[in-house]
């Protein structure tokens, strides 16, 4: 395990294109002075990197996360060297990780064709049956981080609603991955126009996450006043999921969750669950409109679910507990066969 990123002055015919890569990408993106620091950095570690890997044929280099800054290069170095890699991140499920030769969440090697999963499951009743659902035992709402955002278990209001958990602005699933409405900003001026379309007698329930450092008390008031948006900062996660007639996301692993209550799910950033069937994929405002009004039909395909989760479950989310040791091997296989 290296406990730093190995340095070098001596760049490549990559070097550049790599660190603007990895700058645009980073998590924090600094300004003025910062930025130029930080290009230096990145800088160092890649031609660092490389030239370690150059040197180590036949290694498989790990990174977490993996998608922006200097883990990137890190990545990036390995596979301008010629290695494998994998990048890790905690599952959307207890007791499993993500192990991508690829990358994770939207960048990773999950095949986005109902088309595979049909076939990968045939007529086997362990890939088709509803052994998937024990993978959301234990599922619980995340802790707050915040006095204005808990997870209280207080009754909810009857009425048909929507349910849209907030995800963190500045994660890199919002900011990398958000798809058409570019955005948290550009997602909330979206769910406030689509809310006028709900039918009679439902709302949109908003919850902000409980890991956000950052307020959006004043974005969602705007939206709050159209008068067809509720912000519940205080109910529990899940059991506004449970009461909800469906969930709408940009690409929360929420929304993922969401299929063990069997709700339909609008996904509108890039996911990849984001696939016919699994969820209803909306691209731009005029769909999410559409998605709104027709409410109440919208729907989903459980075999295709079953499918896909089993899949999930039996291949793509080595356990940790207990230890899967030989899943865990298979990934290092897979990361030699599939190189980014």
């Amino acid at each position: 395990r290296l406990r730093l990123i190995p340095w070098s002055w001596r760049g490549f015919p990559e070097t550049s294109a790599r660190v603007a890569v990895c700058l645009a990408r980073a998590k924090r993106q600094p300004v003025g002075v910062g930025r130029w620091f930080k290009a230096v950095l990145i800088r160092l570690q890649y031609n660092g990197a490389r030239r370690l890997f150059m040197r180590s044929p036949g290694v498989v280099t790990v990174a977490w996360n993996g998608l922006g800054g200097s883990r990137l290069a890190f990545l990036l170095a390995a596979r301008d060297a010629g290695l494998a890699t994998l990048a890790c991140e905690l599952a959307p499920f207890p007791g499993r990780i993500t192990l991508d030769p690829r990358g994770v969440n939207a960048e990773s090697v999950v095949p986005r064709e109902p088309g595979f999963f049909r076939d990968w499951a045939g007529d086997d009743a362990l890939r088709t049956g509803e052994g998937w659902r024990e993978l959301g035992q234990g599922l619980t709402a995340r802790a707050s981080r915040r006095a204005d955002v808990g997870q209280s278990e207080a009754a909810l209001p009857e009425g048909a609603f929507l349910f849209c958990p907030l995800q963190v602005p500045s994660d890199s699933q919002v900011t990398l991955f958000a798809g058409w409405t570019g955005g948290m900003a550009g997602f909330l001026a979206a769910l406030g126009q689509a809310a006028m379309h709900l039918p009679d007698g439902w709302h949109l329930r908003v919850k902000e996450h409980p890991s956000a450092r950052e307020s959006l008390a004043d974005a969602l008031a705007g939206l709050v006043a159209l008068g067809r948006v509720v912000v519940d900062n205080s109910s529990d996660s899940f059991a506004q999921l449970a009461a909800s007639r469906g969930v709408v996301t940009l690409n929360s692993s929420i929304g993922l969750q969401a299929f063990f209550h069997d709700k339909p799910v609008v996904v509108l950033g890039e996911a990849f669950f984001k696939q016919a069937g699994l969820v209803v994929s909306v691209g731009d405002q005029a769909g999410l409109n559409a998605a709104f009004v027709g409410a109440a039909g919208l729907a989903f395909d459980p075999a295709g679910r079953a499918r896909f989760m089993n899949w999930l479950d039996q291949v793509y989310y080595p356990r940790i507990d207990p230890p899967d040791f030989a899943a865990l091997k298979a990934k290092l296989a897979e990361a030699r066969t599939i190189r980014g």
